[in-house]
């Protein structure tokens, strides 16, 4: 069951159906309940017309995980184009028809992600708790199975049914599952990122940007009303291109696999936001801090939250 809160006519459901050990069931599997749960609060508020998702670590792939499952395309005539007098209704051209994309039925504005393991959790630097070791990596990934299927997905290790690690499969539609598709059709997307001190997850997996890529934190400077929130990217127009992913995996070879996940998840546009507690108290505890998950030992994170809530789309 989901907790439902009413916002200024916004209605504000957090998810239960994934809490304490269910969460090392997979992320396909928690991504099933998740998109069951949102069907069951869109089925007792018919009035709902818009829906976005904010998904804090783990969340945020059992979140695109879901929007596959909800994904619908719906086809309606163009308003104000009415058929020729004494044409029927099984002449209307194809053309006529403008395609909506939907998620559960809803028309889809935010997808929000704070410190996300978009890229997974294995290879330097990516497990931060490692200290960039490989030989620590490298043990870390082969005890993966102490986090069930999820840890699988997140170390790129699963390879049910002779399939690719489920993290590279969610970077390109496929015939049951429109990953890409969904995701393109939210307004704008939105990645959060800890700079520093996320023990959890490295700063270039939760912003979706090759480690080269990354800015120098010498020369990040602080937002003037928002003072952990460092550096801002905008989001660029950009379309969804069929850009066949080559199938050139190597098993191990991280650099090649998550290159291939941020090729397919770049093909969109997405805000970056990266967010650093130098400085605070609370800095040590950044993963949590950043979605101030308990106020009092996370509340340095509020000007983090009060930023996404200022630019949040209604």
């Amino acid at each position: 069951m989901l907790t439902e809160l009413f916002l200024f006519n916004v209605l504000c459901p957090g998810s239960e159906s994934n809490s304490s050990t269910l969460t090392f069931d997979g992320v396909d599997v928690m991504g099933t309940r998740l998109a069951d749960e949102v069907i069951s609060v869109v089925d007792r508020h018919p009035n709902l017309r818009k829906i976005s998702f904010v998904g804090h670590s783990l969340g945020g792939l059992i979140a695109r995980y879901a929007i596959a499952r909800l994904y619908q395309q719906d086809f309606s005539r163009k308003p104000g184009e009415e058929n020729d007098e004494g044409q029927g209704e099984s002449d209307r051209s194809f053309a006529e028809e403008k395609c909506i994309d939907r998620i559960a039925g809803l028309e889809p504005v935010n997808f929000i992600t704070f410190a996300t393991p978009h890229l997974g959790s294995k290879g330097h630097k990516q497990v931060p708790v490692c200290c960039g070791l490989y030989s620590m990596e490298k043990v870390a990934s082969r005890a993966s199975w102490i986090l069930g299927r999820t840890g699988k997905h997140l170390f790129l290790t699963d390879s049910d049914y002779g399939k690719p690690p489920l993290l590279l499969q969610m970077v390109k539609d496929s015939e049951d599952l429109k990953f890409i598709s969904a995701l393109h059709s939210f307004k704008r997307r939105v990645a959060y990122a800890n700079v520093r001190f996320d023990h959890l997850v490295g700063w270039s997996s939760s912003s979706l940007r090759r480690r080269n890529e990354l800015p120098k934190r010498r020369n990040l400077q602080k937002h003037a009303k928002y003072p952990h929130i460092f550096y801002e990217l905008a989001s660029k127009t950009a379309k969804p291109q069929e850009v066949r992913l080559e199938a050139k995996i190597v098993r191990g070879k991280t650099n090649e696999m998550e290159e291939e996940i941020i090729r397919g998840l770049t093909r969109l546009s997405w805000e970056r936001i990266d967010v650093n507690f130098s400085g605070s108290v609370q800095r040590f505890l950044a993963h949590n801090t950043i979605q101030v998950k308990t106020y009092c030992i996370n509340s340095a994170g509020a000007d983090v939250i009060q930023h996404m809530i200022d630019n949040f789309v209604l």
